[in-house]
């Protein structure tokens, strides 16, 4: 994060969003003013609270990826909701809570995963040992010298079975071992069609449940894995990995709260007595920082960065209830993509549409290569069939090269070693039907 400057966090997000600098410079600023909290003495630490965002503009110009790219700048746990699926506390549906609950479920497999990095090669040795150990029958004993020699033998052969461990000849090898799995202690669930039951219900017990043996013949790599699991769980700290989540999803999280646009103004929403300002008068206290309970303990939202966003075509920001507008002071409008966008969509960022489905293709031996003016034409039939029909922005570009691509896609197997230029004779061929038939454009969502 020292070297994250908003500058810097903004020059990130270009390399793989177009446009919408007003956003950026938003997300890059606030990022930027957690690291300077962090660096406040303790008291006036805990008073200086995140400015939380609302992003205006339609679907498709970047705003849930701008989010999703500052949390992978920041490695902060990261969790998008939609408010339209939330209802009021009592009726069917998610309550708001849940959100906080699965940002902490992020942040604990983000931690873990970077604990078992830290400790894999002490694992993989101990899990080596261990499957030696299982191929290798045991020295028996005698006397003083036979033991001596017997020890020396055993050594030797130890080694060598290594060195065939390593190089893959013991591979296609089958092996016992010993698996041990928490089970329910009340029966075999699934007997009644319950599997689902039984996997949340592990999940939620967690290391409350017992363990079982069990012994299970497998092929040596599919050993070495369990073994390596096995050590693994010893080696890791579950409670200082839990601790470290929980701190992190407080002090990092960021939540993106996507279609809040559809719970501004007042008025029935998902069923009778289930109101829009009801959904935001429950959602208020998470915004405003309360303590959520979750399976790791009491989880406190105060300093978790919101970014709110919607398209807010038939509402506007000041139809929210007045507490949270006040809760998200900052607001961004982001423009609409047009052709000269979209053209710099296909080209421009590290993961550029046209340079991702050149890859795949190259998969199967089929080299393609987009011209110029191809590009243009599949960017201009883009921006031609959101003017006509429903505007997805740059989604749109998915489904146009979906439908270009579709023939290539489906025998590229059969075409290895054939170069194809895709140019703008080839997109006009393909694509004629779309900018035709307005009814045909509209079903490609």
């Amino acid at each position: 994060m020292d070297t994250l400057t908003p500058r810097k966090i903004v020059e990130e997000l270009d390399r793989f969003i177009i446009g919408q600098r007003r956003a950026k410079k938003a997300v890059a600023i606030a990022l930027r003013n957690r690291w300077r909290r962090q660096r406040l003495d303790p008291d006036l630490k805990d008073e200086v609270l995140p400015k939380n965002i609302i992003m205006i503009g339609p679907t498709g110009v970047g705003k849930t990826e701008i989010a999703r790219r500052l949390s992978k700048l920041a490695h902060a746990p990261f969790v998008k909701v939609e408010a339209s699926k939330f209802t009021e506390v009592g009726y069917v549906g998610r309550d708001v809570e849940s959100m906080i609950r699965d940002l902490v479920e992020i942040s604990v497999t983000m931690v873990k995963t970077e604990h078992l990095e830290l400790i894999r090669e002490k694992a993989k040795t101990l899990a080596e040992e261990r499957l030696l150990d299982l191929l290798l029958p045991q020295p028996r004993l005698g006397r003083a010298e036979a033991d001596e020699m017997e020890r020396e033998r055993t050594k030797e052969t130890r080694e060598r079975l290594r060195e065939q461990l390593r190089s893959g000849k013991l591979d296609s090898r089958y092996i016992d071992i010993e698996v041990r799995e928490k089970s329910m202690p009340f029966g075999v669930i699934s007997n009644v069609g319950l599997e689902d039951l039984e996997i949340n219900l592990k999940s939620m017990l967690g290391n409350l449940l017992p363990e079982k043996a069990k012994r299970k013949k497998v092929k040596v790599p599919e050993a070495l894995v369990i073994l390596e699991q096995e050590e693994s769980g010893k080696l890791i700290d579950m409670d200082k990995i839990t601790q470290e989540a929980v701190e992190r999803t407080e002090q990092n999280g960021i939540v993106f709260v996507d279609e809040i646009d559809k719970i501004a103004g007042k008025g029935q929403a998902h069923g009778p007595d289930v109101s829009r300002e009801g959904v935001q008068r429950d959602l208020l206290p998470i915004v405003e920082g309360s303590t959520v309970t979750t399976k790791y303990g009491p989880v406190k939202t105060e300093h978790i960065l919101f970014i709110a966003a919607g398209a807010f075509h038939t509402a506007k920001p000041s139809d929210l209830i007045p507490e949270l507008q006040g809760r998200f002071p900052i607001r961004v409008e982001l423009e609409a993509l047009g052709k000269e966008e979209f053209i710099r969509i296909l080209t421009e960022p590290r993961n550029a549409l046209a340079k991702q489905y050149t890859a795949l293709l190259a998969t199967e031996e089929v080299e393609i290569r987009f011209t110029p003016d191809a590009i243009d034409e599949i960017s201009e039939i883009a921006a031609l069939v959101n003017d006509k029909t429903e505007n997805i922005g740059a989604r749109r570009l998915h489904t146009i090269l979906e439908k270009l691509l579709e023939d290539v896609s489906f025998d590229a197997p059969e075409m290895r070693g054939v170069k194809l230029d895709v140019d703008r004779v080839y997109v006009k061929q393909k694509l004629s039907d779309i900018v035709r038939d307005e009814d045909l454009s509209r079903y490609i969502l």
